[in-house]
């Protein structure tokens, strides 16, 4: 027979997010001089007091008598508490709600603040155990009682073991005092609670981390708000990505680990194996040796346009979701390439070049308007027709080829082959995809075709140009100008060297990869690619991902969620449901959808299920991957 359980809960920093007695000083010395002196010389005595590095009794005393608080000073303090109960908390009403009896706050705070704030979880007054004030004639808070147990050193282990408590204790808290608890051999397990602070003296003596009530819950088994506690999703992110997107990763509760550049295929493989979201830009290479090490991995993002980076396929077969940022910094390569091409037709890289050496190089020779001059864009998807309307606004007639066919905006014509496109061309700029068989589709031949002086922008992949054929054209004159962004090989980080036979040809722009990279465009995918990330993790909705078949899902109320990813083989969906019937389980919703390699099926069911049908499930012929969501 299982032994009742009962929770011992801190409140300060553990219920709610703050010290409550540092949120009183900040309202009763809201018109002192001296407040943020006061307030700093509160907080330090009270990490000192949760350390173990002062007394508790002399923390207590030194900070009520800096406080000058008054009993009318409660209500604003119980009001903000109120809005700083801890996210964890506040998600997990169902665990409060069913274990409420067995839950006891027991603190070195007050129950003056306390009990408006626990009673409001269902929590009564009669299981917070905490200090009283005591008050002068005019209300002014001038001490404790010094009788309460939990006004001495040693309080919280002997108000425990005068509860008498028959079962199994579990102490969740943050502070040295929690520890005691555990130390006095009155609980089993101590976690240390670091959803708002983190001391480390206390985490070395804790039996477990608790990043989140949620991890508390998990490793206990009971009832939780997430099927699967966040702190645990770690996630690896690499090549300078974007600040806000380590933050928005952070703020989901995420352990993210940060490197600045990108990793050769063996250092991918090793750190790869722990890691559930990985994000990239386009210097890492996501191989099938990279993923085969992938045990955990949920979700890769691009945060870039292109995904050539990542085998497709070796993610999909391994039920592994790829996002990209397919819009996000289309409006910064588009202007970069309008530029450029002003720059090279004015032939203003030598002259800038010749103006820092000290040489004044006035002439018009090799310098020309780009009014009615043909501009052909090579690929006419997101970038490339935007591009087409900037281009026409300046005055540059637009043609464009690509392999599929796609609405002209504007006065844009389309051509019939590429090879008419090279041969009409004053201008080309590149903006196809990077998939295997665009590898070198300009070539000899392709320049061969293009105009006397034409100006060559490729800010698309390295690996769409010979660039051995494009040095010889320069030199030649065959090409008047030239701008390169991407190369067949990139240093993996700034620190690395670069090298191309391109380095010092005339009027010839050479630029680290910087097409997308503005500010703006950074901070747009930073949004929209943890953001997709995260919608998959918490609903399983795949809306913009680049391998999955796409589903946008409904939110999820009251119901748990199977996610199944098979191999797309034929009664796959009919073995799921036969297992449901088994066990008597009925569908609230059921969304499907397939590829040509794997089927996704979301199933919405009522939470009341025996364990063995997951399992079961997870036996399903096919089967690549099996999570629950609610």
């Amino acid at each position: 027979m299982d032994q009742t359980k009962y929770f011992i809960i801190d409140f300060d920093s553990t219920f709610t997010q703050v010290e409550a007695l540092d949120v009183l000083a900040e309202i009763s010395l809201k018109n002192n001089e001296n407040q943020a002196k006061a307030i700093e010389e509160i907080k330090s005595i009270t990490d000192q007091g949760m350390e173990g590095g002062m007394s508790f009794r002399e923390s207590l005393k030194k900070r009520i008598e800096i406080l000058n608080a008054n009993k009318r000073h409660l209500p604003e303090l119980v009001d903000r508490l109120g809005s700083l109960v801890s996210p964890s908390f506040k998600r997990n009403t169902e665990f409060i709600d069913k274990y409420k009896n067995q839950i006891f706050i027991v603190s070195n705070g007050f129950k003056d603040f306390i009990v408006p704030i626990v009673k409001t979880f269902g929590i009564s007054e009669e299981n917070v155990f905490a200090n009283e004030f005591s008050y002068d004639n005019e209300g002014n808070i001038v001490g404790f009682d010094e009788n309460n147990l939990l006004s001495e050193n040693n309080g919280k282990p002997n108000q425990i073991k005068s509860l008498n408590l028959d079962g199994e204790v579990f102490v969740l808290g943050d502070g040295f005092t929690d520890f005691e608890i555990k130390k006095a051999g009155l609980a089993h397990k101590f976690y240390a609670f670091t959803e708002n602070v983190r001391r480390e003296k206390i985490l070395n003596e804790a039996d477990h981390e608790a990043p989140s009530l949620d991890e508390f819950l998990f490793t206990q088994k009971l009832e939780r708000a997430h099927s699967y506690p966040k702190n645990r999703i770690k996630a690896l992110v690499l090549e300078n990505i974007h600040d806000a997107a380590v933050k928005r990763l952070k703020d989901e509760g995420y352990q993210v680990e940060v490197y600045p550049g990108g990793m050769t295929e063996e250092e991918l493989a090793e750190a790869i194996k722990e890691v559930s979201v990985l994000g990239i830009r386009s210097k890492t290479m996501v191989t099938e040796k990279v993923l085969a090490n992938a045990k955990r991995l949920l979700a890769i993002g691009a945060f870039c346009i292109g995904t050539n980076q990542i085998d497709l396929n070796a993610a999909l077969k391994k039920g592994i979701a790829v996002f990209n940022a397919p819009f996000s910094n289309t409006r910064s390569v588009v202007e970069l390439a309008l530029a450029e091409i002003i720059l090279l037709m004015r032939n203003l890289p030598d002259k800038m070049y010749q103006m820092h050496q000290g040489q004044w190089s006035k002439s018009a020779a090799g310098s020309f308007e780009i009014r009615g001059k043909t501009l052909g864009i090579i690929g006419y998807g997101k970038i490339g027709s935007q591009l087409s309307v900037l281009a026409e606004s300046v005055g540059l007639n637009v043609q464009y080829f690509d392999i599929e066919e796609k609405l002209a905006l504007g006065n844009a014509t389309q051509c019939q082959n590429l090879d008419q496109l090279l041969k009409t061309s004053d201008i080309i700029s590149i903006h196809v995809d990077g998939r295997e068989s665009n590898e070198n589709m300009i070539g000899k031949r392709e320049f061969e075709l293009m105009k006397e002086g034409v100006v060559f922008i490729n800010l698309s992949r390295g690996h769409i140009v010979d660039i051995d054929s494009l040095v010889q054209n320069i030199k030649n004159g065959k090409v008047h100008g030239t701008s390169v962004d991407v190369f067949p090989e990139e240093p993996l980080t700034n620190n690395h060297p670069f090298k191309s036979p391109l380095m010092g040809l005339k009027n010839t722009i050479l630029t680290p990869h910087v097409g997308g990279s503005t500010l703006e465009a950074q901070e747009n995918i930073a949004d929209f690619v943890p953001s997709k990330i995260i919608e998959y993790i918490n609903t399983g909705s795949t809306n913009n991902s680049v391998n999955f078949p796409n589903i946008t899902l409904p939110s999820l109320s009251q119901a748990h969620r199977f996610i199944h990813i098979h191999k797309n083989e034929p009664g796959v969906l009919a073995e799921i449901n036969n297992v449901l019937a088994k066990h008597g389980i009925n569908i609230g919703g059921q969304y499907l959808k397939t590829n040509d390699i794997i089927g996704y099926v979301i199933t919405d069911i009522d939470k009341n299920y025996k364990e063995e049908a997951v399992k079961d499930l997870k036996r399903v012929r096919g089967t690549l991957r099996f999570r629950v969501l609610y």
